[in-house]
């Protein structure tokens, strides 16, 4: 038999095959395999991309990026949202739902006029586009990985050429520093004149915020020091001696999910900071004096969720830090009464609450929100998500800079320090807006005119959904 014959016998029996609706045999297979990999029908599966220029910086730099945070572009909010611990193994590939369009788009959102995707009876799109308009999809996912690798080398040699003292060193300082200060502020509490009282409750106020934010939010990002083990310690001192908090919830649900799934719909959308039942003035100003005692409350309620040793541990060290302000606060402050202890207690614990509160809000809600399968990828999650505040001399000391002026810089690089946020800051700034993406910034009072003029659009209301379909 002639070899075209045998080529026309073969196909004539991989078409009967799949008329039956049987598997092709093993050399039809092989051969349609190359066929199929090249197929436009076959864009629903994201491919891993080729070995490049790119990817390799990207391989070199991205430990900054991505250090602490779950598996950022494949992770399973829903499974993770179950377990409350993300799954061990590779990542998985982004599938893209039936029915959903992962081809190019606009730079804008695409609503229909009940404010979901556009859609239609339409022809699937897949048939519309050309072969040059297939070939432009993997280029531009690529791009935009590669950007995020670009700039974690431009990163990760800062770091490099930077010094223990400038690493880790500056901020341990400030922290201990703070508690150096802090007998002195016991002792102006057992004065009659007001001026040393007001001080000591300024000094009280301004170390237990320098504790509970700056110290605990570097320790869940082990930012403190470069032991691991020694991270651990800090954050089970810092989040729950100090802060009266859990550590493992507070890790979950700031590492994991809010900078996992920064500015996404019901996983790190800042819902947790809402609540639509009180009113504009209510909730700015007079709700954040309730904090130090929401706090172990909504702790207290969470150790369902841990291991029973774990909530042994966390109940007694929240214990241990709330027993030890109000004896050091009787027996060193003289205070004669437990109730003028516990108001004491109060003021000071929430003594810089209401700007706590408001940066919180600021810096996410109010920009682009994302559906959990339709988020861009990183660098473009985090710089169209996140905002900077001017920087303030109060609140670089007691929150840090990553939290106020350099948050942008610390969603993309969590694991760095609050000095080296700041000492990244001009390359971030510079290399974001000279590849043209966002560099959200805005003060203070323009944030807080916004929320009060548009609290129920910002704070009730559920967020609209952003979907970028191409970003340019």
């Amino acid at each position: 038999m002639e070899p075209w014959q045998e080529k026309l016998t073969e196909n004539q029996d991989l078409y009967q095959e799949r008329q039956k609706g049987e598997q092709p045999s093993e050399a039809g297979a092989a051969r349609i395999e190359p066929l199929h990999k090249g197929s436009p029908l076959n864009h629903g599966v994201e491919q891993p991309e080729p070995p490049g220029e790119g990817r390799n910086a990207q391989e070199k730099g991205e430990k900054l990026g991505q250090g602490d945070t779950p598996s950022q572009e494949t992770a399973d909010p829903t499974q993770q949202l179950q377990t409350g611990i993300s799954r061990a193994g590779p990542p998985e590939q982004e599938v893209t739902p039936k029915g959903q369009d992962p081809g190019p788009t606009l730079n804008h959102p695409v609503l229909d006029g009940d404010g979901n995707t556009s859609g239609g009876e339409e022809m699937p799109r897949v048939f519309q586009r050309g072969a040059k308009e297939e070939a432009e999809l993997p280029e531009e996912g690529r791009r935009e990985e590669a950007l995020m690798g670009e700039l974690s080398e431009l990163v990760q040699q800062v770091v490099k050429r930077s010094s223990w003292w400038e690493r880790h060193g500056i901020d341990d300082s400030i922290i201990a520093l703070n508690f150096l200060i802090l007998p002195a502020g016991f002792l102006c509490l057992r004065s009659d004149n007001a001026l040393p009282f007001l001080l000591g409750i300024f000094i009280l106020g301004i170390v237990h915020h320098t504790a509970t934010v700056k110290g605990s939010h570097l320790a869940s990002h082990n930012a403190l020091t470069e032991s691991k083990s020694w991270g651990k310690v800090w954050a089970i001192f810092f989040l729950e001696v100090c802060s009266a908090f859990t550590a493992e919830q507070a890790y979950y649900n700031h590492v994991k999910l809010h900078h996992g799934y920064t500015n996404v719909i019901r996983l790190g959308d800042s819902s947790t900071w809402k609540l639509p039942f009180l009113n504009r003035y209510v909730y700015m100003f007079i709700a954040p004096i309730a904090i130090p005692i929401l706090t172990p409350l909504v702790a207290l309620g969470l150790l369902k969720d841990v291991e029973l040793k774990t909530a042994l541990r966390t109940l007694c060290c929240m214990f241990l830090g709330l027993y030890s302000h109000y004896w050091l606060l009787v027996n060193v402050s003289g205070f004669q009464s437990v109730w003028s202890a516990l108001i004491c207690m109060l003021i000071t614990r929430s003594l810089l609450a209401h700007p706590y509160i408001h940066v919180n809000i600021f810096q996410h809600i109010g920009l682009p929100m994302f559906s959990a399968d339709k988020k861009p990828k990183r660098i473009h999650l985090m710089s169209l998500g996140v905002l900077n505040l001017p920087r303030n001399a109060l609140l670089d000391w007691s929150f840090g800079h990553s939290i106020i002026s350099c948050h942008v810089e610390h969603h993309l690089f969590p694991s760095l320090s609050d000095n080296m946020c700041l000492k990244i800051k001009p390359i971030v700034s510079q290399y974001l807006k000279k590849k043209k993406l966002p560099y959200n910034e805005d003060s203070y009072m323009s944030r807080l005119q916004l929320f009060l003029h548009r609290y129920e659009e910002l704070m009730v209301n559920a967020p609209p959904i952003t979907e970028l379909v191409g970003i340019q």
